[in-house]
Parts: C-alpha cells; structure tokens; sequence
C-alpha cells in the first residue's frame, strides 16, 4: 500500500515537469514581445539603419556604407501619418538629411519605388533664393565653391552640364523673373538654372556628387514632413560587387577605415 503511493507521487512529480508550465510559457513569450517592442520603438522613433545604394554622395558617402540615422533630432515621424513628434531642433542648411522622396512619376512609369527614401546635403531652407550658373550653386547670391560638391566633375557616363530635362519644368512656377541676381533662363538646364525662392515648411536638397545625382533640380522641393532624421556615423562598410571582384564582398572586402566615421 505505501509502495503504491511512493509510486503514484513520483509518477505525478514526473508528469508535472516533462512539459513546460503554462506560466513559463507565457513569461517566455512576454519576454520575446516586450524584445521585438523594444527594437520597434527604437526603429521608429530613435535609432535607424540605412544602407547607402548609389553614388550620389560621393565622397561624403560612398556605396555600400552603412549609416545609423538619428530620428529623434528632427522629430521622429508617427507611422501612417504625415505628423512629427517635437523636434530637438530644424535641419540646418548643409546637413546631410535622410527623407522620403517627393512623388517621381518617371520612377513610377518605370515600375520602380516612385517615393523612396534617400540621402542628400541640404543646401536650400525656407526664404533661401537658390541658382546655379556654370555648375556653381549661389546661395542668396554667395557662391558655393568651398567644400562639398566643389570637386564634383561630368564624364562621359554622368550628366552634363546643359542637359535638358522635362522634370526641371516643376522650377518656373518658384523662379524669380526680375531679381537683383538677374532672370531665370527660359529654359532651366542641369548647371543653369534659377534663381527660385524655396519657400515656407520645403527644403532643397542635392547630392555632394552633382553630375551622378537625382535631387531636387530634378524632383522638386522636399516638405518637411519628409524629412525622416540625420546620419550620425558609418557603422559598417564594404565595396560592392561593381567595385571589387572578391566574392562575398560584404566579408572579404570591408573597408575597414571608414568604420566610426562621422557624418558632416
């Protein structure tokens, strides 16, 4: 008899703990809920990663870098929504700015994204008076010959400097016709155009490659409820496949020096 109680306990205390308790269970899956939360609002309102696809940013930024991007200094953007959260302050003429793309029907006729984000120098604010003669880009009449972009040649793959586009023409209804900075041209070109006032809540945004570089000559003014965040440094960096031959570029070709850097 008291054998068949021993018997009966163990048989009880082996079957209580060959499955997981329902409590466990649901502690485990609180933990991993409150995981994927965490890196949800770090995502969108703190912390994001981009991954720089093209050469419009060279040499500030070159292919195949990896930028953590501050959200939280302009305003982090509320999803499904055109609202910002309070900023830390306004972009600044000269920052390098992450943004979703105005509407590009040219990409949307293509089958591609006609609204993706991108990476640009902001180099118009609101009530700037912006023109370029000659490939050089006059900010309220100065010139803008140091620094970024100042290297910045066409080749015979890039665009050129009198290249005429349809999607310039969004600049006539902007431009300025009298001014003390003399009239827009009737026809704006890639290098000529201009002057046109950027106005209220828009930006104006260009690549620090200007001749390898679709931005707002071609698309238009940014409004700031586009405006996403600003790069902080390059987390990871590698040269891709068009760059390098060696296979499993991402690993075997890192470059190595340009890990830390900061973004200016």
């Amino acid at each position: 008899m008291a054998s068949n109680v021993v018997s009966q306990a163990r048989g009880k205390k082996k079957s209580s703990s060959g499955a997981p308790p329902l409590r466990a269970i649901w502690e485990s899956v609180k933990s991993f809920a409150g995981a994927i939360l965490i890196y949800l609002v770090i995502n969108t309102f703190l912390i994001a990663a981009y991954r720089i696809p093209s050469g419009s940013m060279i040499p500030t930024l070159l292919i195949g870098d990896w930028l953590f991007v501050n959200r939280a200094v302009y305003g982090p953007h509320i999803p499904f929504t055109n609202s910002h959260l309070p900023s830390f302050r306004e972009p600044t003429r000269g920052e390098v700015v992450v943004f979703v793309s105005p509407y590009q029907a040219d990409m949307a006729a293509a089958g591609d994204d006609p609204t993706p984000t991108l990476v640009k120098r902001m180099v118009g604010m609101p009530g700037d008076t912006l023109f370029m003669r000659q490939g050089l880009l006059h900010v309220n009449g100065v010139p803008q010959r140091q620094g970024y972009g100042a290297e910045a040649r066409p080749s015979a793959t890039t665009s050129q400097p009198g290249d005429v586009d349809p999607l310039f023409d969004w600049q006539h209804q902007y431009e300025l016709k009298q001014s003390r900075f003399g009239a827009a041209p009737a026809q704006p070109t890639h290098d000529n155009w201009g002057p046109l006032v950027v106005p209220s809540e828009r930006y104006f945004m260009m690549g620090d490659n200007r001749y390898e570089s679709k931005d707002s000559r071609y698309w238009g003014l940014v409004p700031r409820e586009n405006v996403r965040g600003r790069p902080i440094f390059v987390y990871y960096s590698y040269r891709s496949g068009a760059e390098t031959d060696r296979p499993l570029s991402f690993i075997t070709d890192i470059r190595w020096g340009r890990i830390g850097t900061r973004i200016r």
